[in-house]
Order: C-alpha cells, then sequence, then structure tokens
C-alpha cells in the first residue's frame, strides 16, 4: 500500500535498515508486481520538488544524485554534464592492429587502389560503412560499398562475395560491423589475393579469423585501457579508425594540398548508429551522442536532413529521436526493402536522391510494422507453451526474417526473459535473432553453442545476438541454452523491481525538473533515462488514441494538472487499471518529457507503472 509519509535520508535509512534500500512511496507490490526502488540503491541526498530542481543548488544535487545512480565515478562528474571528445576520446593507436589498419589504407589511398567497404544491413553496419566512405572520399580515395542482401546472403562477409568482389577489381576490402566470425570467408579472401581489414565490435573468440588487420575492441588480447572501450557500436570504432588514418595522412603530407578533413562533421552519422544499435550510453558513446546531436542540428548531411523530414522530426532532433524515428527508418531498408538504401541515403550529396531514398525507407518502414504486428502476436500466441524456460526459444515457419529481432526485443519486455525468436525457412534452416537483459549474457551464450555444435552460425554481444540454426536441432539449443542461462535469468530476475531516481509531488512534474533532468543526458541502454515518481494523482479524463495508447489528463490535490500517457497499453492491465481509475488517488512511475503539442510545452509523463494510494 502507498504512503505519502516522507522519504528518510539515507543516513536514517542506513541505522535501520542495513541492508535494505526503502521502496518509493512504500510501494511494495505496484500494480504489475513490482516494487519501487531507488536506482543503484541510491537515495536521493533530500526531497526533490520542482522548485529546488530548478534552483541553481537544487539541480546540481539532482544531476550528481543521478550519476551516482549510474555507477559514476564522482571525479567524472563534471566531463559527464558536458561530454566532449576533448575529454572521452581515446588514443586510437592502443587497440590493436588499429595503426596497421590505418596504414594498410593509407597506403592504398596513395596507390589510387579501389576500396569496397563491405557493411552490415542494420543502422549499425549502414552508419559504419557512411563513415568510413564519407572520410575515405573526403582525403581523395576510391571507394565503393557492398551491402549483402539479407535474405539471400545473411549475415557478415561471405566467401563467394569477396571472392566476386576481388574479380570485380577491388585492391582493398573493409568490412564494419561484421567480420569477427568471418573465418571461412576471410581465408577464400586470403586464398584470392584479396587485403581484408575488419572493423567490429562484436564478441571474439580466442582464435581470430585471417585478416590483414582485425580492428574490435572485444578482441580477448586487448589492453585494459582498450579492452574498457567494449561497449563501443561498430560505429564508434570506424570513427576511431577514420581518426587514425587522418593522424597517418598529416603525417605523411597528405593535407599540404588539400585541406584536411573535419572529423566532427561525421558525429551525426555516429551518433545515430550508436543509438540505434542499443549500445550502453557510457563513457565515449555519450560523447559521441552529445556532440553528434549538435552537429545533425545543422542538417549538413542531406540523407539524414531529408530522413528528419519526413519522420516529421522538424525541430532539433534529440537522442529519442534517433533510436525511435530515424533508426527503425534506415533499419527497414534491410529488414524488408534493399539492404544498401541505408548506405546510399547516408552518403549521397544529392538532396533530391536524398528525399527520394528517404521516402521509400519511410514506406518500407511502414510494411515492415505491419509485418512485424502479424509475427509479434503469432509469436506470443506460441511463447505460453515454454513459460517455465529461462530463455524464451520462439520458432516459426512464414516469418519474415527481418522484423525477428524486433519480435524479440517486444516479446522480452512481455516475458520479463531473455528472448530468441526463429524464423524457419523453407530449406528448413533457422534464422533466429535474440535479446537479453542485464546480466544476462546472451553473445556469449550462442558462441558456447555454436562451439557446442548446436549452429550453423551465430554471435553477437551481451544483450543481443544472432544465429542460424538447422531446424531438428532447436529444441536442443533452447534446453543449452536453459541449463546455461538459468541461473543467471533466475538472479536478474529474482531482482527485478522498478528503478526510480526521484519522487515528487504532482506540482513537481514541470519543465524545470525535464530541463534539469536532461542535463544528464543523453539517455539510453546503459544510462537509463530518469524514471520519476509522482502523485497521489486522479485521472480526470482518459482515452483510447493513436495505436493501443492510452491518454490521461491528471489532477493532483495540490493544484497541479499533467497530461499522461501509456504507450501500448490500451489492452494490457496497466490500461485497463488506468481506464477505470476515474476518481482513484494513485501513484505513477514514468519518464517526463516535454510535450510541444500545439506550440505550448509543457510537462508530460510516460507511464511505466502505477500503485493505488
Amino acid at each position: 500500500m502507498a504512503s505519502t509519509a516522507p522519504i528518510a535520508t539515507p543516513e536514517v535509512m542506513h541505522s535501520v535498515f542495513p541492508e535494505a534500500v526503502p521502496t518509493v512511496f512504500n510501494v511494495t507490490a505496484s500494480l504489475l508486481g513490482q516494487p519501487w526502488r531507488w536506482r543503484g540503491n541510491v537515495l536521493p541526498g533530500s526531497d526533490v520538488d520542482g522548485r529546488s530542481a530548478m534552483d541553481g543548488r537544487g539541480a546540481d544535487e539532482l544531476l550528481h544524485h543521478l550519476f551516482r545512480a549510474r555507477g559514476a565515478n564522482p571525479d567524472d562528474f563534471a566531463r559527464l554534464k558536458l561530454p566532449t571528445l576533448r575529454d572521452w576520446l581515446p588514443d586510437p593507436a592502443i587497440f590493436q592492429d588499429m595503426e596497421r589498419a590505418a596504414a594498410r589504407i593509407g597506403d592504398a589511398i596513395a596507390a589510387g587502389e579501389a576500396i569496397i567497404v563491405y557493411g552490415d544491413y542494420d543502422v549499425d553496419g549502414a552508419t559504419s560503412a557512411a563513415v568510413l566512405i564519407r572520410y575515405l572520399r573526403m582525403v581523395g580515395a576510391t571507394v565503393g560499398h557492398y551491402i549483402p542482401d539479407r535474405l539471400l546472403e545473411g549475415y557478415g562477409p561471405s566467401a563467394d562475395a569477396l571472392v566476386a568482389l576481388k574479380d570485380a577489381g577491388a585492391d582493398l576490402v573493409v568490412t564494419v560491423d561484421c567480420g569477427t566470425q568471418g573465418y571461412e570467408a576471410l581465408a577464400a579472401a586470403r586464398a584470392a589475393g584479396l587485403d581484408v581489414i575488419v572493423v567490429d565490435h562484436h564478441k571474439a573468440a580466442t582464435a581470430l579469423p585471417v585478416a590483414h588487420a582485425l580492428v574490435n575492441p572485444n578482441r580477448l588480447d586487448e589492453c585494459d585501457a582498450a579492452a574498457a572501450h567494449g561497449h563501443l557500436a561498430a560505429v564508434g570504432v570506424a570513427f576511431l579508425l577514420a581518426v587514425a588514418l587522418n593522424r597517418l595522412l598529416r603525417q605523411r603530407g597528405a593535407f599540404a594540398t588539400r585541406p584536411e578533413p573535419r572529423l566532427t562533421d561525421l558525429l551525426d552519422i555516429v551518433a545515430l548508429g550508436t543509438v540505434a544499435d542499443v549500445v550502453p550510453l557510457t563513457g565515449l558513446n555519450r560523447a559521441f551522442v552529445t556532440q553528434g546531436l549538435k552537429v545533425m542540428r545543422n542538417r549538413r548531411n542531406p540523407g539524414l536532413a531529408a530522413l528528419l523530414d519526413v519522420a516529421g522530426v522538424l525541430r532539433a532532433p534529440q537522442c529519442r529521436d534517433l533510436g525511435f524515428a530515424l533508426g527503425p527508418r534506415v533499419n527497414a531498408g534491410g529488414r524488408v526493402g534493399k539492404s544498401d538504401l541505408g548506405v546510399r541515403l547516408l552518403t549521397t550529396d544529392d538532396p533530391a536522391e536524398a528525399l527520394a531514398l528517404a521516402q521509400e525507407l519511410d514506406r518500407l518502414n511502414v510494411e515492415r510494422r505491419s509485418i512485424e504486428a502479424e509475427v509479434t502476436e503469432a509469436a506470443l500466441a506460441l511463447a505460453d507453451r515454454d513459460s517455465n524456460m529461462a530463455v524464451a526459444v520462439i520458432a516459426g515457419e512464414g516469418w519474415h526474417p527481418g522484423v525477428i529481432g524486433i519480435v524479440a526485443s517486444r516479446l522480452k519486455e512481455r516475458l520479463h526473459r531473455p528472448t530468441i525468436v526463429i524464423a524457419i525457412q523453407s530449406d528448413g534452416t533457422g534464422k533466429g535473432s535474440g535479446r537479453s537483459m542485464p546480466g544476462v549474457d546472451l553473445g556469449a551464450a550462442v558462441l558456447a553453442a555454436r562451439d557446442h555444435g548446436l549452429l550453423i552460425a551465430g554471435g553477437g554481444h551481451a544483450m543481443a545476438a544472432g544465429l542460424t540454426v538447422a531446424g531438428d536441432k532447436i529444441d536442443a539449443l533452447a534446453g543449452f541454452l536453459n541449463e546455461r542461462l538459468s541461473g543467471a535469468v533466475d538472479t536478474a530476475a529474482t531482482g527485478r523491481a522498478l528503478h526510480c531516481d526521484a519522487a515528487v509531488a504532482p506540482r513537481g512534474v514541470c519543465l524545470g525538473l525535464v530541463e534539469t533532468l536532461d542535463v544528464a543526458g543523453p539517455y539510453g541502454q546503459g544510462w537509463s533515462a530518469p524514471r520519476v515518481a509522482s502523485g497521489p494523482w486522479v485521472a480526470v479524463d482518459c482515452r483510447v488514441v493513436g495505436e493501443h495508447h492510452v491518454k490521461l489528463m491528471l489532477s493532483g490535490a495540490d493544484g497541479a494538472r499533467c497530461k499522461a500517457i501509456a504507450f501500448r497499453h490500451a489492452d494490457t492491465a496497466l490500461g485497463a487499471a488506468l481506464a477505470g481509475a476515474r476518481g482513484r488517488a494513485f501513484y505513477i512511475a514514468g519518464r517526463i518529457k516535454r510535450d510541444d503539442w500545439k506550440g505550448e510545452p509543457s510537462a508530460e509523463i510516460e507511464i511505466d507503472d502505477i500503485a493505488w494510494a
């Protein structure tokens, strides 16, 4: 039962409850059956209301609390408030093979060799390829791209494609966001006399494929300083390669006759790939996204400008726009359309071509959403059959393999456990994509399954993985993952709670609070957006809008009024409770955001959970 009792100070709580952290608003079991706890077990130093969040001292106290709750070192607080490349960018030379890769590309530029950037078909692959292609064009290189077809070729470099590129005149291939597991393909390239440089971030095994250079912070032989950047997306690694190459070319005198490129001009693309690939927004990634958003606001990249327009983002883009508006549209090309549309969009300098490509990606995204909804419904119907498994492995025939990653993400949120969705092909093999939860390393488990002979191919990182499996081994794979990960899943599930960063009275939900919280951004994976508990509220209006969203108008006992929305909850228990909540007081836990509807800015709550007062 919720209570309006004041929140105890940390000193009192530590003396009374030496091992326990109090729940927020005393909510031990919310409507969704979970306690509301302080994120990171860090209690605010004092109550936070709208007024204290707006004055200078209160704002700093709130920001420092947010940093502490996310595990930040107090020594980093100053550079966390305004993340810059100067403060966070490492020397690229610390990474294995980085200087060797830069030297080979530099030689290729000087000799006029044909360079092909071989990317993956998702946003990280498209942005990684675009960063290198744009940079190489700036320095006069002869460069093209190759993006494999998702359905016909699958993930990663193939022997046939690499040999064909060599036969067509390629002198050097740089793979981005793939290649770390490309043993056979890279061996075939070596046999054909083709040099290949791998630029990747996926988990590596002890044995590496043969390549002229393999740049990956997740190599097992990296030094500690380099391994600390294992959270980078491939686009971040590609940018570091551009930094290393730029330094090398400067040393070689390449800019005596041509202007030196402005590497910061590429940060808008880096920011998009970093956010869309859902890597942790910690350390260097925070600088990439913070500075990249500033570059994106100038709309100098015709492709990104056109994409913002078709997505309806007419104001200055925000971090969430990269993940929810731009990323899905770039992804749509690789999922249900032509795999290279994203790279072409991000590398064109022709506004007319950019608009045409953006419109096509927008159309494909609408198609993707329809296909995704059908597969999600079918997969949910099958999910209940194995509800006792630690990892949900759900397979179906006729499912479009281009949407299974999104469906896996949707199901993971519904099932509260790692989920792998497998689309069984006409030849009996299955293409699978998985999404995990904090504390459960799905990528390592998939690599282990491959090493045990259960997979044809597979790899990934802690929170996401992809695989190819024979149809008759799907059950064995499910059993293997259940046995390997059940302990980690149980541990994660036992600690399941809704984590909050602040608790405010209704009047505290205001634009001043939104602006203060924004300073501690950008937010995303590994640097969670602040969740604020507020109330008690009473709903004075409730209706369903858009695609199954529940929209409310709230009133607080202190006279405050506020809009709130629960996305995609019209047909859930939370939606039903909100629909029947008129006249009944309740607390809300959710994200506070700025709402500019009709040009009148106000604060709005995105509801995650409620608890009756």
